[in-house]
């Protein structure tokens, strides 16, 4: 019992010795006042009487100075910030397919066959196990639709998330690879309200049209994804520039589709549609002729779906009809 005492007295007084030689360090050893450091000198100094404790401090940041963020940006040289939009969400290296040296010489037939086996290997231990292998392929197919679609890399990030959701849920088994992903990047660009419709996804889908509704309804419903109803005024902007029509086209447009919505016959028909015909009938009241050919081919829908919105459109709006 007193081996026990004496021990612990004895540590408690080192550990007061300890915090007296770190209160020591802080303090000036002439006039015991604070000791602040200059970063800028690199020196550690006294604030009452000035003593110098410390020259020639080690500088831990940057050797450069930048001005503005963009700067900053173009001489940084750590790495890019960590994305969910690859399998490894950054962290590893990747070797370029260049065959050059830092110097921008050509390497050797020798160095060449070594870089190509070491991209091989590094290709290897990226994707270990098979649900990096399948996550690197569903990140890629997203990347190249989102591509081809125009979607902004908001809308990619969101997607690669309910992808990794999906796989982590066990959501996959009985289902393709390219239909999660695109149900992923379809779900994604209606929460970022940046809409595109089936058809413009199954367009530059691997899957069909069907089983892209199909997965996109499962997905949704297992991960509770909260996705408003598509609102047919977020397709007017893309329509309109699209066309190469004026501003006061799609601010008559939005103003049809208020009204239309006022008077109650959007619901149950298709935004693309009733877009499509605003954008049509808001032309023709602006003077500006397009064919109800032009705007099917930028909306993707029939003709037919156009000339029937259209009539039910301006009627809503309180407007007559204007032959093209």
């Amino acid at each position: 019992m007193r081996d026990t005492t004496t021990r612990e007295s004895e540590q408690d007084a080192d550990e007061t010795e300890q915090s007296e030689s770190a209160d020591e360090t802080q303090r000036c050893p002439e006039c015991g006042g604070n000791l602040v450091v200059d970063e800028e000198r690199g020196e550690t100094v006294c604030e009452d009487c000035g003593l110098v404790v410390e020259e020639d401090s080690i500088d831990r940041g940057p050797e450069w100075r930048a001005f503005d963020a963009a700067e900053s940006d173009q001489k940084s040289r750590v790495g890019a910030p960590t994305t969910n939009m690859m399998h490894d969400k950054g962290l590893s290296t990747n070797i370029g397919w260049q065959n050059k040296d830092a110097y921008g010489n050509a390497l050797t037939g020798r160095q060449r066959r070594k870089m190509q086996r070491l991209r091989k290997w590094n290709e290897r231990f990226r994707t270990r196990s098979s649900k990096e292998r399948n996550l690197k392929q569903a990140l890629g197919e997203i990347e190249r639709m989102a591509s081809a679609l125009g979607l902004p890399d908001n809308v990619r990030e969101t997607a690669s998330v309910i992808y990794r959701r999906a796989l982590d849920d066990n959501l996959l088994p009985g289902r393709s690879i390219e239909g999660v992903a695109t149900s992923a990047l379809y779900a994604a660009a209606r929460q970022a309200n940046a809409p595109r419709s089936l058809d413009e996804v199954a367009s530059v889908s691997r899957v069909e049209r069907d089983e892209i509704a199909r997965t996109y309804r499962y997905v949704a419903r297992e991960l509770g994804l909260e996705v408003a109803p598509t609102d047919p005024a977020s397709y007017v902007p893309r329509f309109c520039s699209e066309l190469d029509l004026p501003d006061e086209v799609e601010r008559r447009a939005r103003e049809l589709l208020d009204a239309a919505a006022n008077a109650g016959i959007t619901s149950g028909k298709s935004p693309v549609g009733l877009a499509a015909a605003a954008v049509y009938a808001a032309s023709l009241l602006s003077n500006e002729r397009i064919t109800q050919s032009e705007v099917s081919d930028v909306a993707n829908i029939s003709e037919v779906t156009i000339r029937n919105r259209y009539h039910e459109i301006l009627e809503a709006g309180g407007e007559e009809s204007v032959e093209a």
